[in-house]
């Protein structure tokens, strides 16, 4: 079949979220044929190139979010030819009639995100009010404005400079003022609403791209997003335009990503309180047209629960991981060291290291053998590098460096080693490093080092947040956050129990290369794709083909019935396995026994 994997900031390129997960889900399917519809978040991303695509990646179309330039390659030019005579096929300037749309549409977007999450105590007492905090009118507005813009999107392009206009800046200044907004939103300032109207000019860029007619998404057989957000967009056009059905996977919600890295932006708190009121509202509409959720762990589950997905449309799939370099270190008996404690990461502040290295002198007291290796480059931007600085500056104040006697060089117990060189060359190294892991985060969302430790078959020591007890699973130690207490009272637990660490690393591995390997999560992403295609096969115009219904339509109990009524939209269509002609389809499959 035909796949439309949609990306966001990741695959096909170098760098970003998701790329290695999207490349072994393509490379592993090699069955499919796939089209790649990739959203990039910077100049430095795309400069930076793709990574080298397998021979099943057919197409790959393109198109950046961090521009406001309406010429960017890559949006939909005006339909028509007059309209592309008068403006050389670029974005043109509204008429009368496009502006009213546009008004009647935007008016609904915005009163629906200026009117979602206000409390009982902020909401005005008239009727217009109530009504306008009633989450059904408030989705059924946001879906409205939605899908009315991209259809004028569509047909007339011209929707950034529409966005960004004083029509747009009026029409966010009337609905912040109206009756049933929160308070936080009303105190919003011209300033304000310019900053939330170029916020969602970037998100909403994808309904402006020319990716929705029949020799692009709608050729496909399935739309796969990445993740939700802007990435989801695309899918949801598909499914509204072609019928084309949406399988969305999650490993980090989107929503929840908004939040934190929110809380430590400089936007004022009504462009906030905005940007968190429309990302909640695009999860929810995300949710309902979705015909299967894959969450990577129970903790994104829950989350998209709370935001509105059916839980009988959410499905758990781990996300597969690449056991085998680990496969020498974990199958040996080298235990790393028995005074060893090693921490593997990305530094930055969420991972916590200052209460590590508090809850370490607390160790070094009990144990004065002990040592800690923190292995790890620090996160990029400045953020990082001074969070690198001030972990030097605070281990160099607890352990001054301690020598035999007065001639002798003075040596620390605390380490900071970047992977790569002499001492740890790869990542295997750096987890064979010492005896046991340690997690010290305090936000974390799936625990990928903790998963690397459990292939490694190293005992392992973690703070309670996000996915880490639901990975875990009673193989490790946990704790809670933000304790140094307790996070050295489980450390030295298994520092001084040689046989305990070996019976959790071994449990670890054995629970890792069950849940978290790449077989079995191509082996889940396959089932789901012969099911969603399977679920409600449409016979073609003229007939029956062979091969049109596949075998496991038959199945009882898990398809629709013959007077089941399709999906919306879903009418009419053939999925392109099924569209083949009969002589071609039969050749092949001769040609294939021969």
């Amino acid at each position: 079949m035909r796949i439309g994997l949609l990306t966001d900031g990741g695959y096909p390129y170098a760098s970003g979220e998701s790329r290695l997960w999207c490349d072994r889900l393509v490379r592993g399917l090699a069955q499919h044929e796939f089209d790649l519809f990739a959203l990039s978040r910077s100049a430095e991303q795309e400069a930076q190139g793709w990574v080298q695509l397998p021979p099943q990646v057919s197409r790959v179309r393109t198109a950046p979010l961090w521009t406001a330039d309406e010429d960017t390659l890559g949006l939909h030019a005006p339909r028509g030819l007059i309209p592309r005579l008068l403006t050389g096929g670029g974005a043109r300037t509204y008429g009368r009639r496009e502006r009213r749309r546009f008004i009647t549409h935007f008016t609904a977007l915005a009163t629906s995100v200026c009117a979602t999450g206000a409390s009982g105590g902020e909401r005005g007492g008239s009727g217009a009010a109530v009504r306008c905090a009633d989450p059904q009118f408030t989705d059924a507005m946001f879906t409205e404005g939605l899908y009315g813009l991209a259809e004028l999107a569509c047909e007339h392009g011209g929707l950034p400079a529409a966005l960004r206009s004083e029509t747009a800046l009026r029409i966010l200044e009337a609905a912040c003022r109206a009756p049933g907004t929160g308070r936080t939103v009303q105190t919003a300032t011209v300033p304000d609403l310019l900053s939330f109207a170029a916020a969602l000019d970037r998100v909403l860029r994808p309904l402006s791209l020319d990716w929705y007619d029949e020799e692009s998404l709608g050729a496909v057989d399935l739309c796969h997003a990445a993740s939700g957000g802007a990435a989801a967009l695309p899918g949801l056009l598909a499914k509204r335009f072609f019928g084309v059905p949406l399988l969305v996977t999650e490993h980090a919600v989107q929503l929840r990503a908004h939040y934190l890295a929110g809380s430590g932006t400089p936007v004022s708190a009504p462009v906030r309180a905005l940007l968190a009121n429309f990302h909640g509202q695009l999860a929810t509409e995300v949710y309902r047209q979705a015909a299967l959720i894959t969450p990577g762990n129970t903790h994104a589950r829950r989350w998209q629960e709370r935001c509105g997905a059916e839980p009988a449309k959410v499905r758990t799939v781990y996300p597969g991981m690449e056991s085998g370099r680990f496969a020498v270190l974990g199958e040996s008996e080298d235990d790393g060291g028995p005074d060893t404690l090693v921490w593997v990461g990305r530094i930055e502040p969420a991972k916590d290291l200052i209460a590590l290295l508090h809850a370490f002198a607390e160790v070094r007291r009990a144990e004065p053998d002990a040592r800690l290796r923190i292995i790890g480059a620090a996160a990029q931007g400045s953020e990082g590098a001074t969070y690198l600085a001030h972990c030097r500056a605070l281990a160099d104040q607890l352990f001054p460096d301690e020598a035999a006697d007065a001639h002798a060089v003075g040596d620390s117990p605390v380490s900071f080693e970047d992977i790569g060189g002499a001492e740890v060359p790869d990542l295997a190294q750096a987890y064979a490093a010492g005896g046991v892991v340690v997690l010290s985060s305090v936000v974390e969302g799936f625990p990928i080092s903790l998963v690397e430790a459990m292939f490694c078959g190293r005992a392992t020591v973690s703070t309670d947040v996000g996915a880490v007890v639901e990975v875990i699973g009673g193989t490790g130690l946990v704790v809670p956050p933000r304790n140094p207490r307790a996070l050295a009272e489980a450390c030295l637990a298994l520092l001084r129990d040689p046989e305990r660490r070996a019976r959790l690393g071994a449990a670890a591995r054995a629970r890792a290369l069950e849940l978290f390997t790449v077989e079995q999560n191509l082996a889940a992403f396959r089932g789901i794709y012969l099911e969603l295609i399977s679920q409600a096969p449409e016979p073609a115009a003229g007939g029956p083909r062979p091969f049109a219904t596949p075998p496991e339509a038959h199945v009882l109990g898990l398809w629709p019935e013959p007077g089941d009524e399709p999906a919306p939209g879903t009418a009419g269509r053939t999925p392109s396995w099924a569209a083949q002609e009969v002589g071609a389809g039969a050749c092949g499959a001769g040609d294939g026994d021969a």
